[in-house]
């Protein structure tokens, strides 16, 4: 789960900006299998819905502001063969073996929306950001009702705003394991690892300039390495014509490179969110997907 509505949907509400509500809690089937799955059954190559998320997050890692979003919540999932939106994301595959799928991962984080109090008073407000790139899914089990998969997402950073720029790399390898049945009528995802970030990326959230500089708030020049490590935990239900599904995310900044910076508040943050939604339409069409 890298945690559509799927997947995707609730942790949509993480990875992009405000306006979209969301690194993944999407719940339909997971990967999509190909007829080499033994666990396939039908689906409809496409479903659509609509509903309401909540989500209350940092305003970034290692903030002591939160912020909090209601906001419409769209349910997509399509099954297709290299294209997929589903309880992994929204996603090209580029290739799919029995147990290791390369694809496209996707992700991102919500403007901050506080600049006249905390940490960050009289700096820049951060802006939304898109990361993009490869990711290697690599199943190292897979029973009846379970799957743990070796995740592996490497992507570019960038700002969404009048001129976009990069802001460096991350990459997040992690261990995600999908349950059915673990929660009577209810589908439970969990997963767990480090998080390593380029230089760039770093400085882009905890450094910080001598024009920014303060008696409180020294100037800081940001390291590249390990960010700390994050830890997600998921449930949804499909019902006859809606979704429903909640996550928690904790963040710890122990052992960060940047756990020394004037920005950094808090080194352990919680991040919830909710969704419903209505699926109102779906394809005639039915192809092989994962329970």
């Amino acid at each position: 789960m890298t945690l559509t509505v799927p997947r995707a949907a609730l942790l949509g509400l993480l990875a992009l900006p405000v306006a979209s509500l969301a690194q993944t809690v999407a719940i339909p089937p997971a990967v999509p299998p190909t007829v080499h799955d033994s666990h396939a059954v039908r689906r409809p190559l496409w479903e659509l819905g609509l509903g309401l998320g909540a989500l209350s997050l940092p305003d970034y890692r290692g903030s002591a502001e939160r912020s909090t979003y209601v906001l419409p919540l769209p349910y997509v999932v399509y099954r297709g063969q290299w294209l997929r939106a589903d309880r992994d994301g929204a996603r090209a595959v580029l290739l799919d073996a029995e147990r290791v799928e390369v694809d496209i991962s996707v992700s991102g984080s919500p403007p901050s929306r506080h600049t006249d109090r905390g940490a960050r008073a009289g700096m820049d407000k951060l802006p939304a950001t898109l990361e993009i790139g490869p990711n290697v899914n690599w199943t190292w089990w897979r029973g009846s009702s379970a799957k743990l998969d070796l995740r592996l997402p490497l992507r570019a950073a960038i700002t969404l705003e009048h001129s976009p720029r990069s802001i460096g790399m991350v990459f997040a390898p992690h261990l995600n394991l999908d349950l059915s049945g673990a929660v009577p009528g209810w589908k439970l995802g969990v997963q767990g690892g480090p998080v390593w970030a380029s230089q760039r990326y770093n400085q882009h959230y905890y450094g910080v300039g001598a024009a920014n500089a303060t008696v409180t708030r020294p100037q800081y020049e940001a390291r590249g390495g390990r960010g700390g490590w994050q830890a997600t935990a998921a449930l949804s239900r499909r019902f006859a014509h809606t979704w429903a599904g909640a996550f928690v995310r904790h963040d710890s900044l122990d052992g960060a490179v940047f756990a020394d910076s004037p920005l950094v508040q808090r080194r352990q943050g919680v991040t919830v969110g909710l969704g419903l939604s209505w699926i109102f339409a779906s394809s005639a069409e039915q192809v092989a997907a994962d329970e």
